[in-house]
């Protein structure tokens, strides 16, 4: 735990996760590189050129079927180093005619050091520190690759008195007795004392103000990330440093905290206002979209080492035992606009 954090529970007493996390967050992105092999962890992008074309491609081909509207809001949630975007663009020069220039580009990110390294793959792109100053005179096509997974989490404790609102105190977990219970799934009451279910207020508001912007201005948003369709109890809470799982009270602001997506709570959160798609397992959403196709491609121009490394990667996003299945892809669309290329109709 960062001595910043530490004096803040200090002062103020042990704090709702939810904020624990958000500090952590603002810490660790201002202080450390967490992408890449010398980083903390790896993602999708960053393991192969495949998955950012395949996605750029898919938002391509949104547009096209939507009738190729010009200007269109081209937006990434959490752009990371650039690379999926930067491998989007690219693979849409030849096979979308006009998408590029049709394109404005929409960055949220709030680390500045993030932004100026952005910045260096996609010139000419706007940056925003959260979807509320994104234009609304336009369709948006949206991408979020593990970007849910990072937002402030809740937790919840079942205990023999009742449900606890789960805080991070100095020494660990502190629990505020008196929990509303109407945050917990019906379903789920009266689970035995010891479990522990998660709420990711954050991420249902987004995907649902997403949805909003999409039934006014027309378009279509991808997340991709970890996690499964609840409800359910489990605490997924976890820390990455150094490439290793840590703990994640103890390292709050020195490592990578995240917990797992609930796709069914964002995925309601989504359909009251826009068509929700997913969601679907990573493998089988890339199958879809001809990632085996994009990787005989590229293993025909490469080395027999380079081949190796292509189909490595292929399998690491796709397989069961990786990626495959674990992360999960679902769609919105706002009313009117195609059903989306990768998802069972």
């Amino acid at each position: 735990m960062t001595p910043a954090i530490a004096d803040t529970i200090a002062r103020e007493g042990p704090l709702p996760l939810a904020r624990a996390m958000a500090l952590a967050a603002d810490q660790y992105y201002a202080m450390r590189e967490p992408f890449g092999p010398s980083g903390d962890f790896v993602t999708a992008p960053e393991i192969s050129q495949m998955f950012g074309e395949l996605l750029g491609l898919w938002l391509a081909d949104m547009w096209q079927r939507a009738g190729s509207p010009s200007p269109v809001l081209l937006v990434e949630l959490g752009p990371g180093r650039g690379t999926l975007m930067a491998d989007a663009l690219r693979a849409t020069a030849r096979a979308a005619p006009g998408f590029a220039q049709a394109a404005r580009l929409h960055l949220v990110e709030k680390s500045p050091r993030l932004r100026a390294e952005q910045a260096r793959k996609l010139p000419g792109a706007s940056w925003h520190e959260t979807l509320t100053t994104i234009p609304c005179d336009a369709p948006i096509l949206l991408v979020a690759n593990e970007f849910l997974d990072a937002l402030p989490l809740t937790q919840f404790e079942r205990t023999d008195e009742g449900w606890a609102l789960r805080r991070v105190g100095t020494d660990g977990w502190d629990l505020a007795m008196a929990a509303n219970v109407a945050f917990i799934p019906e379903a789920l009451r009266n689970a035995p004392p010891g479990s522990v279910h998660e709420r990711n207020f954050a991420s249902e508001a987004l995907v649902s103000g997403v949805a909003k912007r999409l039934a006014a201005q027309g378009g279509a948003a991808l997340f991709i990330d970890y996690g499964y369709k609840g409800p359910a109890l489990g605490d997924t809470l976890q820390a990455i440093g150094g490439g290793a799982f840590a703990d994640p009270l103890a390292t709050l602001g020195e490592a990578d905290i995240s917990a797992h997506v609930d796709f069914g709570a964002v995925g309601r959160a989504a359909a009251a206002h826009a068509s929700l798609f997913g969601p679907q397992a990573q493998g089988q959403f890339l199958d879809a979209l001809g990632i085996a196709e994009r990787a005989e491609r590229l293993k025909a121009m490469a080395s027999i080492e380079t081949r190796a490394e292509i189909e490595a990667a292929r399998v690491r996003l796709v397989s069961v035992g990786a990626m495959g299945r674990l992360f999960q892809a679902m769609a919105i669309v706002a009313p009117g606009w195609p059903a989306p290329a990768g998802f069972p109709t």
